[in-house]
């Protein structure tokens, strides 16, 4: 189901339910379950206020919000660290806030928001964020590693 069949008033609601609370500022749902629920949305890069929203995609499904805690609780943050190639997390973070970036209102004289997947610069902040990047078509190291590492726990074996 494309992100644009589905009426935004009930996005909100679903959003809403799905993080919840209600959502901090506007936002585009990019990817859905096989039920047209909410996976990941896009939001603006600046909140209605004007304060900066570094964080470009959030994951919001239930079952992968669920499933990515539990990886961070065994340690995924730092693994995923170690394991992916720094120079390819760099590349994915510039072109992360790249992306975001050019979101932002051409007249916009206020605060921008500032660094890569979710707000960080350097190394790994939230798998979340990488794996949200990643369902949304991002080229992320750090997503695709936490994809591979969800996979094989599916059928069952050991990450």
């Amino acid at each position: 189901m494309s992100p644009a069949s589905r009426d935004p008033a009930s996005d909100i609601v679903l959003v809403e339910e799905l993080l919840g609370r209600p959502p901090s500022g506007r936002f585009e749902v990019v990817v859905r379950d096989a039920d047209g629920v909410p996976v990941v949305i896009r939001n603006h890069p600046l909140l209605d206020d004007g304060t900066p929203m570094p964080t470009l995609y959030w994951l919001c499904g239930r079952h992968e919000v669920v499933a990515v805690s539990r990886l961070e609780a065994e340690g995924g943050v730092d693994r995923a660290e170690a394991e992916v190639d720094a120079d390819a997390l760099a590349a994915a973070h510039a072109r992360y806030g790249a992306e975001r970036d050019a979101l932002v209102p051409s007249g916009h004289t206020g605060p921008r928001p500032s660094g890569g997947v979710s707000g960080t610069r350097t190394g790994v902040k939230c798998l979340h964020g990488h794996y949200a990047y990643f369902l949304a078509g991002g080229d992320d190291p750090v997503g695709r590693w936490v994809d591979a590492r969800l996979r094989s726990t599916e059928r069952g074996s050991v990450t």
